[in-house]
C-alpha cells in the first residue's frame, strides 16, 4: 500500500511539474507569435532617432522607453528601500527576537504580505490625501511613492526567507564561529550569513520580480500614460505593466495591440536579466565570502 501511495504521489509531483512547464511554454509561444513581429526600434523610440531619445534631446511619446526607464528607476528605488531592510530584519526575528516577539512580529510581516497591492496602492494615495492637509499641501503622486509602497510590497518576501535560510542552517555550523571565539555578530556576518545566501539571494529575486511586474499599486501612486522620463524623484512616471494594461484596454488598432504583446515580452526579458544579474551577483558574494 505504501509503495502504491508513492508512486501515486510521485506521478503527481511530476505531472504538476510538466504542467507549468507546458503552461509557461504556450504562454510564451502565444506572445512569441503575436508580439515579436511588433519588437523594433519602433516599439522603443516611436519616430524619434534612438540615440536623440536616449540622450534625452527629444522626448519619446508613442514608444516604450519613457516606460522601460520608469519601471528601471521604480526597481531600484523599491529595492534600495526594502532589502537593506528586509534582510535586517530577517536577522533580527531568527537570532536576536524573543520567542512572543517572534511570534507578534513574525505575525505581523504574515499580515503584510497578505495585503492585497490595491490596498498598497490606497494607502499610498491615502498618505498623499493626509499630507496635503496637513505638512504638505503640494504633495502629490510620484515615483518615490511608488517605490516606498512597492517597498512595503515586497518586504515581507524579503524578511520571511531571510529568516528562513537562517533558521535553516543545522546546528553545528552555527556552533562554528563561537568555538572559535566569534562574538554572536561576528557569527553571523562570517558563518550564518555566507551559509544562508543561496536563500536570502532566492528571496532577493522574488522581490525585484514582484517589484518590476505589479500594477495595482503603481496605479494609485503615479504611474501615468505619456508622462516621458521621470525628471526628479516627486515627478510622474511611466512603467512596463502600466503600459501593457494600457494598450490591452484602450487599443484602437490590431497594430497596438500588437505593441502591448511586444512590450510583455520586453517585460519578461528585463525580468529574466534581472533574475540572471542577481544569480551572478549570489555567486560572487559566495566566493567573496569564502575568502573572508
Amino acid at each position: 500500500m505504501k509503495k502504491i501511495f508513492d508512486g501515486f504521489f510521485t506521478g503527481l509531483a511530476w505531472l504538476s511539474g510538466l504542467g507549468v512547464i507546458l503552461v509557461v511554454t504556450l504562454l510564451l509561444g502565444f506572445l512569441f507569435l503575436h508580439g515579436m513581429k511588433s519588437i523594433t526600434l519602433t516599439l522603443f523610440f516611436g519616430e524619434i532617432p534612438w540615440l536623440e531619445a536616449i540622450t534625452g534631446q527629444a522626448p519619446v511619446f508613442d514608444g516604450i522607453w519613457p516606460a522601460l526607464v520608469g519601471t528601471a528607476l521604480l526597481v531600484l528605488l523599491s529595492s534600495i528601500l526594502a532589502i537593506p531592510v528586509g534582510i535586517a530584519s530577517g536577522i533580527y526575528l531568527s537570532e536576536y527576537a524573543s520567542r512572543r516577539q517572534r511570534a507578534f512580529l513574525g505575525w505581523m510581516v504574515d499580515f503584510l504580505s497578505g495585503t492585497p497591492s490595491i490596498v498598497m496602492g490606497l494607502f499610498g494615495f491615502a498618505m498623499i490625501l493626509l499630507l496635503r492637509k496637513t505638512l504638505v499641501p503640494k504633495a502629490q503622486t510620484s515615483l518615490l511613492l511608488a517605490a516606498f509602497c512597492i517597498a512595503l510590497l515586497i518586504l515581507p518576501y524579503l524578511i520571511r526567507t531571510t529568516q528562513a535560510a537562517i533558521e535553516g542552517i543545522p546546528e553545528h555550523l552555527r556552533l562554528l564561529g563561537p568555538g572559535i571565539g566569534f562574538s554572536k555578530w561576528q557569527n553571523i556576518r562570517h558563518i550564518l550569513l555566507p551559509i544562508a545566501g543561496r536563500g536570502i539571494f532566492s528571496g532577493i529575486i522574488l522581490a525585484i520580480g514582484r517589484a518590476s511586474e505589479d500594477t495595482a499599486v503603481i496605479l494609485l501612486t503615479g504611474v501615468v500614460a505619456h508622462a516621458g522620463i521621470p525628471r526628479n524623484l516627486w515627478d510622474k512616471f511611466e512603467a512596463l505593466p502600466f503600459r501593457i494594461y494600457y494598450l490591452a484596454a484602450e487599443h484602437r488598432s490590431a497594430s497596438e495591440l500588437e505593441q502591448g504583446f511586444g512590450t510583455a515580452l520586453v517585460l519578461l526579458s528585463i525580468t529574466g536579466l534581472i533574475f540572471l544579474t542577481v544569480f551572478f551577483l549570489q555567486r560572487r558574494a559566495e566566493k567573496w565570502w569564502q575568502t573572508r
